[in-house]
């Protein structure tokens, strides 16, 4: 049964492998270039503040459109993307495949239980699938570790144009254990989407609208709710004043930064003393356009800041609490195929 299942995953097999070597081989040609520009940029080890806060201008200016930014942005999309393709074009056609041929009716009348050809199929084509977007996710965390030192002195040395934390909405899914569960359940979605349809086009096209839906509404409905965030609320003060938002109905919103290094901010607003966010008339001299003056009427005006955001002490358990429910979700989708299947007449 091994045998039989490798032999027809070989074409895929054969796709992963490609992907894989293609990808290393392009991560590693450009690796030492990024690497080298790091250096040069005179990041490590720089003496102060001045002089890390320019070597930081240097090294994102080097970075920005430039074929390392390219290839960084690449390999994230193609994380994201793996998963869905691996749910696509191995999960659903697994069983549907099967069906339209009417191909199952000899494979269950044969020694091999049906819940035994089914489980076969699925760890090996299911742990592939895990092990594929590890690699690929380990593989852009190599390349990655520059830019993620050059983060760490943005965040410690003040703004600098570069932005880039392992915890952003972003990042997040690229790196870490969490590929791995998005790859597992993906590959469950496209199972059950092919037993239940029994068709491999249709399946394929159902598997890829909930896999987006999924990878669009996640972090903003589900993630935050992992784990719950951290709330403060503090006065505000001047250097955390972003900028102004004056409408047309001469209605002004404060826009402010919160001042968390490596941390997601989910939410931060300027808010008066009921806890709603300030939306009031604009001083006057914010619109006679003194920076200064319009800094201390807002000040004047007693708004606080608040902030809701996940510290970057919580970023391995928000990695394992996430993996955690891709897994989980995964395990229940391939159960309930297989009460399905065992159940399924052969006609």
């Amino acid at each position: 049964m091994i045998w039989l299942s490798w032999r027809q995953f070989r074409p895929q097999a054969l796709v992963a492998g490609c992907v894989l070597a293609g990808l290393a081989i392009l991560l590693l040609s450009t690796g030492f270039g990024v690497a080298h520009l790091y250096h040069d940029s005179g990041l490590p080890g720089c003496p102060d503040t001045r002089a890390c806060q320019h070597a930081l201008f240097v090294f994102s200016n080097e970075l920005r459109g430039s074929i390392y930014e390219f290839v960084f942005y690449l390999s994230i999309a193609l994380i994201y993307l793996a998963p869905a393709l691996i749910g696509a074009f191995w999960g659903a056609p697994l069983v549907a495949r099967e069906a339209e041929t009417g191909t199952l009716r000899l494979a269950w009348s044969q020694s091999v239980s049906r819940s035994r050809w089914l489980l076969v199929k699925v760890a090996m084509l299911g742990l592939t699938a895990m092990a594929v977007a590890g690699l690929l996710s380990l593989m852009l965390y190599l390349w990655s570790q520059t830019a993620y030192k050059a983060g760490k002195y943005a965040s410690a040395h003040g703004p600098s144009g570069l932005s880039i934390t392992r915890l952003s909405p972003l990042l997040f899914g690229t790196n870490g254990i969490a590929p791995i569960g998005y790859a597992a359940f993906a590959f469950a979605v496209g199972l059950a989407a092919g037993v239940l349809i029994k068709r491999t086009l249709p399946a394929m096209a159902v598997t890829l609208a909930v896999l987006a839906l999924v990878l669009v509404g996640w972090p903003a409905l589900v993630r935050s709710h992992l784990i719950p965030p951290v709330h403060t609320t503090s006065i505000l003060r001047g250097p955390n004043i972003a900028g102004l938002g004056i409408s047309g109905s001469q209605k002004m919103t404060v826009f402010v930064g919160a001042d968390k290094p490596g941390a997601w901010v989910i939410s931060d607003q300027a808010v008066n003393a009921a806890g709603q966010q300030y939306s009031g008339r604009p001083p006057r001299a914010c619109l006679s356009k003194s920076f200064n003056g319009c800094t201390k009427a807002i000040l004047a005006l007693g708004l606080k800041q608040a902030i809701s955001y996940e510290p970057a002490s919580r970023y391995w358990a928000l990695q394992g609490s996430e993996t955690g429910a891709y897994l989980l979700f995964a395990v229940a989708l391939a159960g309930a195929c297989t009460l399905r299947i065992r159940r399924r007449r052969l006609a």
